[in-house]
């Protein structure tokens, strides 16, 4: 199973900051971050045309998956957070957009998270995996999880944002006028908070966290409604193709997220492809690869071009023990997105496990395409100094550790790791100096400053 670590990673705090939050260690709970191509790209989708009325560049903006039952979302100028449990309680699109655009109007009238909620509320950095097989670890599955590869240098959960009702109104205004500028409709705005009306009625323990640090109230829904029903965009539709889209999210968070309920919920005789995916995706996790893959075969019968499907039959593949079978699907699901990291990840690490020289340095080229586009997927790091071990480059390998525990937060390890690098590097190299630049921000010790300044990688320590 995948442990928690204590410390907050660079990222994280680089992406607080921004967001002004203050941030403080916090134990594990049933909250943690997911990663997964297919769904973060449609929750970017959704988010584009909002980012951009905001002035916002969509591409700077990271989007954060989190695996909670919880409603609740978060926005900030680098990064906007979506729980599980918001996305399933979304009935289509536009209601979801009409979060997105409640939490970017927070951002556009100024609005900041109260301090002291933040500070005790917060932030809870994970060891992570590909994609949602993350949640069959979660579930205490740790044959599954070994054989998971994913992300970790990213957020846990962030903590309640607090704001007060009058600020709740100011940016369901300005929210609503960011859908008018996207011309999106703010239908979905209000109805969101509509069907959330009960409550208002409740205690504060038994509200979702979402309405606790989000009051709402009779009053502010009917003036939400007011305004948005005089917009020109109120009766514009959801496109088809984001109808399917929302659709295929759901039901891939259903499949993994709640398998036993997906296989009632999606029926057997259902011809559709989001109920199919939902069932395959659930006996996959209920631990029946056979009849999963059975049903992936079908739909890439049908859709033999989406590299999902070849992702997700590679990755069912893998975890149960058929490491070469699922090379040729991973490869498959790299040609036709060569562009997606992760999925790059999956290829390499399969190929290292085949355990063959040849196919561990192909391995090793897969890793680095993924960390030239993200530099700090630290699982990513994790299997590479693997695959250095194995080709007995000791030197590489210790600083690939290094850079894993740099991503995960833990200096402490960094530094040494790195120390170790140096040592058995060719000094000048570009890998030298990486390792020496890891021990200069992972809080070097004065015996680590010393040494590197009676080399001359520093200048003197005297202070």
């Amino acid at each position: 199973m995948a442990s928690p670590f204590r410390s907050v990673s660079r990222i994280a705090l680089a992406a607080a900051a921004a967001l002004g939050m203050a941030l403080t260690a916090a134990p594990a709970t049933a909250q943690s971050l997911i990663r997964d191509t297919e769904i973060e790209e449609i929750l970017k989708k959704d988010s584009e045309p909002i980012l951009r009325a905001a002035g916002i560049n969509p591409d700077s903006v990271e989007i954060l998956l989190i695996g909670s039952k919880e409603l609740n979302a978060f926005a900030g100028p680098r990064v906007m957070g979506f729980n599980t449990g918001l996305i399933l309680e979304a009935d289509d699109p536009n209601e979801l957009q009409g979060v997105i655009a409640h939490e970017v109007g927070h951002l556009a009238a100024g609005h900041s998270a109260r301090r002291g909620e933040m500070s005790s509320a917060g932030m809870k950095p994970f060891l992570l995996t590909m994609g949602l097989g993350v949640l069959a670890a979660i579930a205490g599955s740790p044959e599954a999880a070994a054989g998971l590869a994913g992300s970790a240098s990213y957020f846990g959960t962030l903590g309640a944002l607090g704001f007060s009702r009058e600020q709740e109104g100011r940016a369901d205004q300005a929210g609503a006028m960011l859908l008018d500028k996207a011309e999106l409709s703010g239908r979905g705005l209000a109805e969101f908070f509509d069907n959330f009306r009960y409550q208002e009625v409740f205690d504060e323990a038994r509200r979702y966290a979402y309405f606790r640090s989000h009051p709402i109230s009779s009053d502010r829904i009917e003036s939400l409604r007011r305004k948005v029903q005089g917009q020109p965009h109120y009766d514009k539709k959801d496109s088809p193709e984001a109808l399917a889209e929302h659709a295929i999210m759901k039901a891939k968070l259903d499949g993994f997220l709640n398998p036993g309920v997906a296989i009632t919920k999606y029926d057997e005789k259902a011809t559709d492809y989001p109920s199919r995916y939902a069932r395959a995706i659930a006996y996959y996790q209920l631990k029946e690869p056979d009849r999963a893959i059975r049903l992936i075969d079908k739909l890439l019968e049908e859709q033999p071009e989406n590299p999902y499907l070849w992702e997700l039959k590679g990755q069912i593949l893998f975890e149960f023990g058929r490491t070469a079978e699922a090379e040729a699907p991973q490869r498959r699901s790299v040609e036709l997105k060569p562009d997606a990291p992760l999925l790059r990840v999956n290829l390499g690490q399969t190929l290292i496990a085949l355990d063959d020289k040849a196919k561990i340095n192909e391995g090793v080229l897969e890793l680095k395409k993924a960390l030239t586009q993200e530099e700090d997927n630290a699982v990513a790091w994790r299997i590479l100094a693997e695959a250095y071990d194995r080709l007995g480059e000791d030197g590489l390998a210790r600083l690939a550790t290094a850079e894993y525990n740099y991503n995960i937060g833990d200096k402490r390890q960094a530094r040494v790791f790195a120390m170790r690098a140096r040592e058995m590097l060719n000094r000048g190299t570009p890998e030298w100096r990486r390792a020496t630049d890891i021990v200069l921000v992972a809080e070097p010790t004065r015996d680590d400053l010393r040494e590197l300044a009676r080399e001359g990688s520093v200048g003197s320590t005297r202070r």
